[in-house]
């Protein structure tokens, strides 16, 4: 018996395999990368920026909470859960000690290790993250429940929480819904027509419910410029519900 179709939820999730709508006949990744960035490009264009600027910040920012969070990185353990080709974890794999990232392609997985080599990349079936409990110091997704069913959204949480050690940091980002040009951006670009927002509450709610204590949160990407000017200025509005996108964090007490 060959391998199961994946679901809906899981080619968007991992960048899979992506069916046609029009023939139902399997585009190979390779295929699928170039009209997945075009089509990403052009629905952000009206923000004068690339994918990989939006990228870059949201990995500054994690490095930043988690250095702020655990001291220093160099002896910490991070996954990256969806990890597609690895363009997060090239960002962020340089300041951890170990580097481990999984999705259910063997082609995203293979395109990962070629790019970060300082990282190690696995299949994942989409349901069990396939590490004992209590592997990484930190976990984290980016703009990956939002293609999930909601009805999942607490299971995979869980087993992102199940494989942090104590005093692990799990986090989620997300498109901020309550931003217009995310909005904007995202009923602009194919590839998010399954998606369902959710609010930084709505994120808030499944850490606790996978056990974790509130951590750091803040929304993020208020202006679309390269510049620590920028950057300066959105430290100081990183409680206002305007930012393009935000993240939470959790940590497992036990």
């Amino acid at each position: 018996m060959g391998r199961s179709e994946p679901t809906k939820w899981q080619r968007a999730l991992y960048n899979d395999v992506v069916y046609s709508s029009t023939f139902g006949a399997p585009v190979e990744f390779e295929e699928y990368k170039q009209s997945y960035v075009a089509e990403v490009e052009q629905s952000i264009d009206f923000a004068g920026q690339s994918h990989d600027f939006f990228i870059r910040v949201k990995a500054d920012e994690l490095v930043a909470s988690c250095a702020r969070q655990l001291g220093s990185l160099k002896e910490r353990s991070i996954l990256d859960v969806g990890c597609g080709v690895g363009l997060m974890s090239g960002y962020v794999g340089d300041h951890f000690g170990q580097l481990h990232g999984i999705d259910i392609a063997p082609g995203v997985v293979d395109r990962a290790s070629a790019q970060v080599p300082q990282g190690q990349f696995e299949l994942y079936d989409g349901e069990e993250i396939p590490f004992e409990d209590e592997t990484f110091d930190v976990a984290f997704t980016v703009c990956v429940l939002h293609h999930v069913p909601p009805s999942q959204w607490e299971s995979l949480v869980a087993e992102m929480a199940r494989v942090l050690k104590p005093g692990g940091l799990l986090y989620i980002f997300e498109h901020n819904p309550y931003n217009p040009l995310t909005r904007r951006a995202v009923s602009n670009c194919p590839f998010d027509a399954d998606a369902t927002l959710l609010t930084r509450g709505r994120s808030n709610a499944l850490l606790r419910s996978a056990g974790l204590d509130a951590a750091e949160e803040r929304y993020v990407l208020f202006f679309p410029w390269e510049g620590s000017g920028f950057r300066t200025i959105e430290s100081g509005l990183r409680w206002l519900p305007l930012g393009a996108q935000y993240f939470v964090s959790g940590r497992r007490v036990r």
